[in-house]
C-alpha cells in the first residue's frame, strides 16, 4: 500500500512538470520508460492524456496577462526560425516548448495545415484567427509563417515544425494574408495538399486602403499624403494601381490564379465588416465550412465601444476577457469625399466581377457599399 502511494505520488509530480533531471522510470506507467501490461493499460483512461494536457496548458496560461498585444503581426514575418511550434497567441513557440505534457506522454503530433486564412491585408484576419482559436479543436500558429511566399525554399518539414501538435480530432490552421496576393501560392499550396480549406476575409477596399495606409502612417509619419499615393496623375483622375494599398484591393484579379488550383468551394469568403457587426454569425459560417461543431457563438463576444469592435469574453486559455491589440482600432485619417468617389469608381467593375462568384456574394454584400453607410473615419 506504501508502494503504491509512493508511485501515486511521483506520477503526480512528473505530470506537474516537477520530476528531476535523470530520474528513472515508474513501472506501469505508460511512455515512463518501461512497457505498460494490460492491467497497468486498464488502468490508465484513454481520455487521460488528452484531459491532462488540457489541465497543464490551463496552468501553464494562467500566469500570462491574456493573449498579448498582437500589435501589426498579421502584416509582419516573425523570426521564426529560432522558434517551432507552437499557437501561442504573438508568439509561435507557445505549445511545443520540451517537457510539455504532450511531449512527456507522447500526445499528439505535429501536421501540415488542413486550412489556410489566406487573405487579405487589413481584411479582419487576425481577429478571425483569435476567434477561431476559442474552438478547442483549432490549432493554429500565433505568427504568420509566410512559408509559401517568402520562406518556400526552406521545404515542407521546416514548414511542419512550426506547426502546433494536434490531437485526434483537431484541425491544424496557420494565416499569412500575403499568400492571396502571391501569384506562386496557389500552385505551391496546392502541391502541399489539393484539399487544403482556403479562407479570404474580404472588405470594401477602399477603407481597406485607407486602413493600409493608416496602418504605414503610424510607423512612418513622414510618408506622402493618401491622395497623393493614390493618383499617378491627379488632374486625369488615373489611380496607381502599382501602390500595394491600391493593389491588394482587385480582389478579382487576384483570385483568377487560385481558381486554376483550387474549386470555388473550397474557398470561404468571409465579411470583414460582419465580423465586426455580427462574429458569431461569421463564425457560425465558418465553423460549418471547416466541419466543426457550432461551439463559438454569442455567448464569447461583447462589443468594446472605444475599439468600436468585439471583443472575445474569455480568450483561449485564458479565463479573462480580450480585445486585439492597441495597434487595431485606429481612426482614419480624413479623406477628400471626391478622393473617395473616384476609388470607388474605379473598383466598381472589379467588386461586380468579383460579387457575381456565388461563393462570395454572402462576404461580399456588406463590404461593396460599406462607404456608403459609414463615416470614413470609422475604427477597424
Amino acid at each position: 500500500m506504501l508502494c503504491s502511494l509512493l508511485t501515486s505520488l511521483y506520477v503526480f509530480y512528473c505530470l506537474a512538470e516537477r520530476c528531476p533531471p535523470g530520474s528513472g522510470p515508474v513501472a506501469g506507467v505508460p511512455g515512463r520508460g518501461v512497457p505498460a501490461g494490460p492491467r497497468e493499460l486498464a488502468m490508465w483512461p484513454a481520455g487521460a492524456p488528452r484531459k491532462r494536457l488540457l489541465q497543464l496548458r490551463q496552468r501553464r496560461r494562467r500566469g500570462r496577462t491574456g493573449i498579448g498585444d498582437s500589435s501589426d503581426q498579421d502584416e509582419q514575418s516573425p523570426g521564426l526560425a529560432a522558434a517551432p511550434g507552437g499557437s501561442g497567441a504573438g508568439s509561435s513557440v507557445a505549445e511545443a516548448q520540451p517537457g510539455t505534457l504532450a511531449l512527456l506522454l507522447d500526445e499528439g503530433s505535429k501536421q501540415l495545415p488542413q486550412a489556410i486564412i489566406i487573405g487579405v491585408k487589413k481584411g479582419g484576419t487576425r481577429a478571425l484567427l483569435e476567434f477561431l482559436r476559442v474552438h478547442p479543436d483549432v490549432r493554429a500558429v500565433g505568427a504568420e509563417p509566410h512559408f509559401f511566399d517568402r520562406s518556400y525554399h526552406k521545404g515542407l518539414a521546416w514548414y511542419r515544425d512550426l506547426m502546433p501538435r494536434t490531437l485526434e480530432g483537431q484541425i491544424t490552421m496557420e494565416k499569412t494574408p500575403s499568400y492571396f496576393v502571391t501569384r506562386e501560392a496557389p500552385a505551391r499550396i496546392s502541391a502541399m495538399s489539393k484539399d487544403t480549406k482556403l479562407i479570404v476575409v474580404v472588405r470594401d477596399p477602399v477603407t481597406r486602403a485607407i486602413s493600409d495606409y493608416t496602418q504605414t502612417l503610424s510607423k512612418r509619419p513622414d510618408i506622402p499624403s493618401f491622395e497623393s499615393l493614390t493618383f499617378r496623375n491627379r488632374s486625369a483622375g488615373l489611380i496607381d494601381t502599382s501602390w500595394s494599398a491600391i493593389q491588394i484591393g482587385l480582389y478579382a484579379k487576384h483570385l483568377e490564379p487560385w481558381l486554376r488550383h483550387f474549386p470555388l468551394g473550397q474557398m470561404l469568403f468571409v465579411s470583414g465588416e460582419r465580423l465586426v457587426s455580427d462574429p458569431a454569425g461569421e463564425l457560425r459560417r465558418v465553423q460549418d465550412f471547416l466541419g466543426l461543431k457550432r461551439i463559438i457563438t454569442d455567448k464569447h463576444f461583447y462589443f468594446n465601444q472605444t475599439k468600436g469592435f468585439p471583443c472575445l469574453k474569455k480568450a483561449e486559455g485564458s479565463g479573462k476577457p480580450h480585445c486585439l491589440g492597441k495597434t487595431k482600432g485606429r481612426a482614419h485619417p480624413t479623406i477628400a469625399r471626391e478622393v473617395l468617389r473616384q476609388l470607388r469608381d474605379f473598383y466598381r467593375p472589379f467588386n461586380r466581377k468579383f460579387y457575381q462568384r456565388p461563393a462570395a456574394t454572402s462576404a461580399g454584400m456588406d463590404s461593396r457599399n460599406n462607404l456608403q453607410r459609414k463615416k470614413n473615419n470609422i475604427k477597424i
